[in-house]
């Protein structure tokens, strides 16, 4: 299997200079941007929203245990059924216990980045079960075999001329087709497929508390569409995306909605709190909620780190990150990119086989500019640096580098050694393949600070 460090640096390198590639990311963030800068407008006191948003979510990371019981209650006293998943496989085996119990035969599914991380579709396939994408951007990447690129807008790397040579490619329709007429052909076969569909499955932006629910936002009807024609609705979230009230919404929607996209609110928002009722015209005959943990408790242990457990998924650090922009989601390798994808990946894949997303980083801060719940991302990449040192991940050869560097420095005679040329031909060969390849070669002056200052002011 290849090494998940050496295939991201390889992407890295593949990706960073592809300047067409990169136009069209800077693009469509750049329209994200402009939309952000006015969404915001209808906040009288953003600054305060955020923190009031931030101390809840942290409020819930710090009181988890007793907000997903309560949660549980509730929604269990209005006939919805739970499952709790520890890991990637039991979500797969429910699942898929649920809809052979139901004799299902295709899903349609809405978009959901859970479902994204544990490999759903390519599971169901695996086991004779259609699983249709009913997201427009969703669908577009799964005809294309692909991954969704970005959190919030999942083909934002294909131009209007990719996805229509796609849709002539896959379903027949004319290379000069408009965006207008691919949506229309796009619906047209969706639309069937809801009424084949024996399941929906969907994700959750937030589970609330206090009336046992699970709230759904989106922008393209979709997700009702899938709760409200099959006979079973199967809800697969993580267990950090509660709110302690449905109150809180009038908070939360317009701060996820304007971060994401830069309106003052998504168009479709959609709350479930178990199967229909007997006076209820539409919805499923039985509900069920499979709450995921998969690294979520490991990270929860982690203190700072565990804060990262209030993101909710709004993608405004992906697109303020300098290291996003030029490399892109895919080469990331799972299904949360980005800065927090960096933060939060090593816990739910491991240290060791991802550890190097926390060293893809400038640093620079703007991530935590951005969020809109005020995680400290930057920082929280720094610790998970110390973590991936302290747990032995680093290799023999950097841990060299940096014992000799230290006692260097540390000594000012040894500082002091060696004339500039040996200097310069040492570094030159040290750097060869990593700082020189695309850097200026590092040029050290005949003399050093110290020597300069003790030949004009004396020892």
């Amino acid at each position: 299997m290849p090494v998940p460090s050496i295939t991201f640096k390889q992407q890295s390198e593949k990706k960073a200079f592809d300047l067409e590639l990169r136009k069209r990311i800077n693009f469509n963030i750049g329209k994200y941007n402009t939309a952000v800068i006015k969404g915001k407008e209808q906040f009288e006191n953003l600054t305060l929203a955020r923190e009031r948003a931030g101390m809840i979510k942290r409020k819930v990371v710090e009181n988890l245990d007793r907000y997903l019981i309560e949660w549980e209650t509730n929604f269990k006293k209005n006939g919805g059924k739970i499952i709790w998943a520890q890991d990637v496989k039991e979500a797969q085996d429910e699942i898929y216990a649920i809809l052979k119990k139901h004799a299902v035969k295709s899903i349609v599914k809405s978009k959901s980045m859970v479902t994204e991380e544990v490999k759903l579709n390519e599971f169901l396939t695996h086991n004779g079960i259609e699983s249709v994408e009913t997201d427009l951007g969703e669908y577009i990447q799964q005809l294309d075999g692909e991954p969704p690129y970005h959190i919030v807008t999942p083909a934002m790397h294909k131009s209007k001329e990719d996805i229509a040579a796609l849709f002539h490619e896959k379903l027949g329709t004319p290379l000069d087709y408009t965006p207008e007429q691919l949506t229309r052909k796009a619906r047209e076969i969706l639309r069937q497929k809801y009424v084949e569909a024996g399941a929906g499955i969907t994700g959750a932006n937030f589970l609330l508390a206090d009336i046992g629910g699970v709230h759904v936002l989106e922008n393209e009807g979709n997700a009702r569409l899938c709760t409200a024609f099959p006979k079973v609705h199967i809800v697969i979230t993580g267990i950090e995306k509660l709110l302690p009230s449905v109150n809180d919404l009038s908070l939360f929607l317009p701060l996820l909605s304007t971060f994401g996209t830069g309106q003052k609110i998504c168009n479709y928002n959609s709350v479930y709190t178990g199967p229909r009722k007997r006076a209820e015209q539409d919805g499923p005959e039985e509900m069920y909620v499979i709450l995921l943990d998969n690294g979520r408790s490991t990270l929860l242990e982690k203190v700072p780190q565990r804060e990262a457990l209030a993101c909710i998924r709004c993608g405004a650090c992906l697109n303020a990150c300098p290291v996003y922009k030029n490399i892109g989601g895919h080469t990331y390798a799972k299904a949360y990119s980005g800065p927090i994808g960096s933060v939060i990946t090593p816990f739910y894949n491991g240290f060791k086989e991802y550890g190097h997303l926390s060293f893809a980083s400038s640093l620079c801060g703007n991530c935590t500019e951005v969020c809109p719940v005020n995680i400290d991302l930057h920082k929280y990449l720094l610790y998970n640096r110390q973590n991936y040192v302290a747990e032995g991940f680093s290799s023999k050869t950097e841990r060299a580098v940096w014992y000799f560097w230290e006692r260097a420095m540390l000594n000012r005679t040894t500082m002091n050694r060696g004339n500039a040329n040996l200097k310069n031909i040492a570094f030159s060969t040290i750097f060869k393949n990593s700082w020189d390849k695309r850097r200026a070669a590092l040029k050290f002056s005949p003399k050093t600070f110290n020597e300069e200052w003790m030949e004009r002011k004396g020892k």
